[in-house]
């Protein structure tokens, strides 16, 4: 016996070395492109950010001079009142995106748990064709049928006696949240059915035993086992939310109410393709991630809590 442990100690060794120099070669190639399109874009910006380009003269003096302005950049962007406005937008688009697309897609997903098997394989596919549209694309075809003297829509809303510019100031953000809704809730519809589909079956029979009707079985049961996956689905919503730019971008072109700043991230492209000012761009780049980054810590501790509550 001693001499078969004495031969089998050096091998669990010799194994276990190789299968840490094994993961090392899996995951060299994952940390170095990691690196290069994820650290290295924000790094480069931060320092970006630091910088400014002065021009001598009225702009005829020679090439600019890059200048290390420190957190200038950081407090020219921060004192933009259209960067500022652009936030408040964006915290109108959450309040009524988030309760309208997620309240839809748990009322979709627990009908669709509550189908025959059949049916619900084809409600599946109808709920989440919308998402494999392209966001452009579907913007666009939002924007057609916003838009007053071709839109059926229009033209139905108007036979009824409702006249509606969905392009006005007090609409065009809604209408941005209809396009959203109309692209996200069958992907999330899909996150929270697979979530019931997981609920041990055991659980859902006891609930019948003891009473509980379809209605109360699903606030009583699923909907607290589903929790983690409406986190995930917060979580997202709201990291995307910040990255509001393809439906604004592409109403832009058709509503006057909508300006080259409706949005942070609109501000960044029109300080660094417009205005030309890169290293403006570069500091509400890293002022919007940071805001993401806080949301995300937030928005997990709260998840966290309740799941462990």
């Amino acid at each position: 016996m001693s001499t078969i442990s004495g031969t089998l100690r050096p091998k669990s060794k010799r194994d276990k070395g190789g299968g840490g120099r094994t993961a090392a070669i899996f995951l060299t190639p994952f940390f170095v492109l990691f690196m290069l399109c994820m650290i290295g874009p924000v790094v480069y910006s931060v320092v970006l950010s630091l910088f400014s380009e002065q021009k001598s003269g009225l702009g005829f003096g020679g090439a600019p001079q890059t200048t290390f302005v420190g957190i200038t950049n950081y407090l020219q962007v921060l004192s933009s009142e259209s960067f500022l406005q652009g936030f408040g937008r964006i915290g109108l688009y959450v309040v009524m995106y988030i309760p309208v697309m997620i309240g839809g897609a748990i009322v979709l997903a627990l009908l669709l748990d509550a189908l025959a098997a059949r049916a619900k394989r084809l409600f599946q596919l109808l709920l989440f064709l919308p998402h494999a549209v392209p966001g452009v694309i579907a913007a666009l075809i939002w924007t057609y049928l916003y838009t007053p003297g071709v839109s059926p829509v229009v033209q139905a809303l108007e036979n009824g006696g409702i006249s509606l510019n969905f392009f006005s100031s007090e609409l065009v953000l809604p209408a941005m949240v209809n396009i959203a809704v109309w692209q996200w809730t069958g992907y999330n519809v899909i996150i929270i059915y697979t979530a019931l589909q997981a609920i041990p079956q055991e659980v859902l029979e006891a609930a019948v035993v003891d009473g509980a009707g379809q209605i109360r079985a699903a606030i009583s049961i699923k909907l607290p086992l589903v929790l983690p996956a409406l986190g995930v689905i917060v979580l997202f919503t709201s990291i995307g939310a910040l990255q509001l730019f393809t439906e604004p971008s592409i109403l832009y072109k058709a509503a006057s109410s909508v300006t080259p700043g409706y949005v942070p991230n609109m501000w960044a492209y029109d300080a660094a393709f417009n205005r030309l000012d890169l290293n403006q761009a570069a500091a509400a780049s890293i002022i919007i991630a940071a805001l993401a980054a806080v949301v995300s810590y937030f928005v997990t501790r709260f998840n966290s809590r309740n799941v462990n509550a």
